[in-house]
């Protein structure tokens, strides 16, 4: 496959929150082409059945499958959970989640044996980082808890407000009694508010962004298949959404810190 090198990474989310692992490739793969779909008109996929989040991955996937990609992502931590087996089964392109990255990171960072998970409502009932982590060590013991409210805040761009760090607070501090000396933010969302998560958590608390392991569990596996992009180019970037374009455009700059390209909206039931 090595004259695929030079193809793009597909990258696909429900929504926008992606777009921090988007910012990971880009610093540590800048020579990558990237193609992004954010499933914005359809989303929460946290609220949607296995069998319907499974169908909409597939047809994200046939999506950029039709743009030549060489790798997909999964950065989308509720289809990584429900849809990367199957879709893993069905399309021959290697294809990276998020979840088992994340694991891997907390088992990596932990000295005490005690790892706390934050993520969405259904990301948190679905167990899937707890399984992730137990199936490489049973022996750790971990804290799951639901904190909703991150997403919105990180999309609104409240970043800086009292509001947020007394959210913070309150979903935080029984994660933080329970001794926990690492914390993995399960939701692509979650790195945009890593600084006020760090200021309630404090130093002693390690906080595994999953959108940072993923890029480095991809970057290997790209080494081991001679998938690299060898060019000195800078990549080039395209962005595609199911609905809402401009929209997609303005929280976009927020996750990313920079400009987003122009988004294209696509008809996805057409895939």
């Amino acid at each position: 496959m090595a004259d695929d090198s030079s193809k793009p990474i597909g990258i696909f989310d429900s929504g926008i929150g992606g777009l921090t692992v988007v910012g990971e490739l880009m610093k540590h793969l800048p020579n990558e082409d990237i193609v992004y779909f954010g499933d914005t008109g359809r989303f929460p996929y946290g609220v949607r059945s296995a069998s319907v989040i499974q169908r909409f991955s597939r047809q994200n996937v046939r999506f950029l499958l039709m743009k030549k990609v060489k790798y997909i992502i999964v950065a989308c931590n509720t289809a990584s959970a429900q849809a990367l087996d199957s879709i893993r089964e069905d399309f021959d392109i290697p294809i990276m989640g998020v979840i088992e990255p994340g694991a891997k990171g907390a088992l990596a960072m932990s000295k005490a044996g005690k790892i706390g998970v934050i993520g969405s409502t259904g990301t948190v009932a679905s167990s899937s980082y707890t399984k992730a982590i137990h199936k490489l060590d049973e022996r750790m013991e971990v804290f799951a808890s639901a904190t909703p409210l991150f997403v919105a805040l990180a999309e609104e761009g409240y970043v800086d407000k009292p509001a947020t760090k007394l959210i913070a607070e309150d979903y935080l501090l029984p994660l933080k009694e329970k001794g926990i000396d690492c914390l993995v933010l399960g939701c692509t969302h979650f790195p945009v508010l890593k600084d006020v998560i760090a200021e309630v958590m404090e130093s002693r608390v390690y906080l595994v962004d999953s959108a940072e392991w993923t890029v480095k569990s991809v970057k290997d596996d790209l080494y081991k298949r001679k998938l690299l992009n060898s060019t000195n180019k800078p990549g080039v970037y395209q962005y595609f959404v199911s609905d809402t374009p401009d929209k997609f455009v303005q929280v976009g700059n927020r996750f990313l810190g920079k400009g987003v390209a122009p988004a294209k909206k696509i008809d996805i039931e057409k895939y």
